[in-house]
């Protein structure tokens, strides 16, 4: 998946970005190269012509190949989650499973019972999991002869209430979607629409209240002819109002148990639960491992994922209430302790803030520990597999070269504009020459 940036500045204030990007060392160039064609003779060759690059490509023996620019600063745009993923790994290991919690609160005055969700940032409450989890909470209900619940109460405090993370922006895209300790698909909805109204474009998940609401705010939906898919179709985030996404949450979870015998009534509530005086009913591990939900990051860039994984390492390796904040102290601390760097900045885990500061040489080094997770990248090119990043204006690429069975990390970073799929072209014409 490739992510964009939007430009707000007018041509009136350009000379004050201009300099606003000297003081901060920003690469930037939006000029097309014209000096030489992209389209034929050699991509290293045209990548040499480029102003605002930096490359490195180095053997198993850490023998240098190829090297251009490798100690300049560049914006890294979604390469980033190599490093998220690094950390991540470090920190739980491969096999670790994100928890969530539930609870039962007696409502003496009201006849029934109250479920209680604490939320730990799992990334990946998919509806398949959620189906899961009401599989096994409604087989603890009726343990206990309880077929009916009054309400879903949510305690979201693990995160801190209003998060803004840099570079996200207000579009309604999928890779805008706000964290949350407790989130459903994503924090997304994916709608088709027919003659007839709105319903699910999943066969997996129910058509709920807060989905119907946020379908009524599509503003376009895409054609779609695949196989036996057929209509209009879109794909939003649920927007910056958080409540929103959590209670979409709980709507999917009523609908699930409902399909498992279990009446779920419509109110859901917000409080942050003091766990000891609640009866815990069952701790729910997901199905996927830490691992599991790192392919997919990679695979399609899914900034979600990355922020929640950057958003749990914070409140884990700092204590308290995750935070953008401590997001930002966390990953300048653990990269001067892992790799001794002394100059970089890094402040989210997805890649989209562009403040964010690397060279290509810092990247070599994180390919270098990330090795032995090297088959969690997408195979990009026949015998390339990588991380991309895009921006505008920024196209970079990071990962390795398999030369039979040795490994050689690479990395391409451009801070100007290039042509669609170059870095892919340099990629591939470096794989066959190495």
């Amino acid at each position: 998946m490739s992510f964009k940036s939007r430009l707000f500045f007018k041509l009136a204030i350009l000379p004050c970005f201009l300099l606003l990007n000297v003081l901060l060392g920003t690469v930037v160039q939006a000029a097309e190269i014209k000096s030489v064609d992209a389209k034929e003779g050699s991509a290293l060759s045209y990548f040499n012509q480029l102003s605002h690059s930096g490359i490195v490509l180095q053997d198993e023996q850490q023998k240098l190949l190829i090297s251009k620019s490798a100690h300049d600063y560049f914006i890294p745009a979604s390469t980033t989650k190599l490093i998220t993923a690094l950390l991540s790994l470090r920190h739980w290991g491969a096999d670790h499973r994100f928890k969530t919690e539930f609870y039962l609160s007696q409502q003496i005055e009201q006849g029934g019972y109250k479920l209680l969700v604490k939320g730990f940032g799992d990334p990946f409450l998919v509806s398949e999991e959620l189906a899961v989890v009401a599989k096994q909470l409604a087989e603890k209900l009726k343990q206990q002869q309880i077929h009916s619940l009054l309400a879903i109460q949510l305690d979201v405090s693990y995160y801190k209430s209003g998060l803004k993370l840099p570079g996200a922006s207000l579009s309604d895209n999928p890779y805008d979607a706000i964290p949350s300790a407790l989130a459903a698909n994503f924090n997304t909805i994916n709608i088709r629409k027919t003659a007839q109204g709105f319903e699910s474009a999943e066969l997996q998940t129910p058509m709920t209240q807060t989905a119907f609401k946020a379908a009524q705010n599509i503003r376009s939906f895409k054609k779609i002819n695949k196989g036996n898919k057929v209509g209009l179709e879109q794909r939003v985030n649920l927007g910056r109002d958080e409540k929103v996404g959590q209670r979409y949450f709980a709507e999917l979870l009523a609908a699930f148990l409902i399909e498992q015998g279990i009446q779920v009534g419509d109110q859901v509530e917000w409080q942050t639960l003091d766990l000891a005086e609640q009866t815990h009913i069952y701790s729910h591990l997901n199905s996927l491992s830490l691992d599991e939900m790192i392919r997919p990051m990679m695979k399609y860039s899914t900034n979600f994922i990355a922020n929640q994984l950057a958003l749990n390492l914070s409140s884990e390796v700092m204590g308290g209430v995750a935070s953008e904040q401590k997001v930002a102290k966390i990953y300048q601390q653990q990269l001067s302790q892992f790799f001794g760097w002394q100059q970089f900045h890094i402040e989210e885990g997805a890649g989209l803030s562009r403040a964010n500061r690397l060279t290509p040489t810092q990247l070599i080094e994180v390919l270098a520990a990330f090795k032995p997770w090297h088959h969690l990248l997408p195979e990009i090119e026949q015998d390339v597999f990588a991380k991309s990043g895009s921006l505008i204006g920024v196209s970079t690429l990071a990962g390795y070269i398999r030369n039979e069975s040795a490994w050689y990390p690479f990395v391409f970073m451009i801070n100007q504009k290039v042509p669609y799929r170059f870095r892919n072209r340099l990629a591939k014409e470096l794989s066959e020459r190495y």
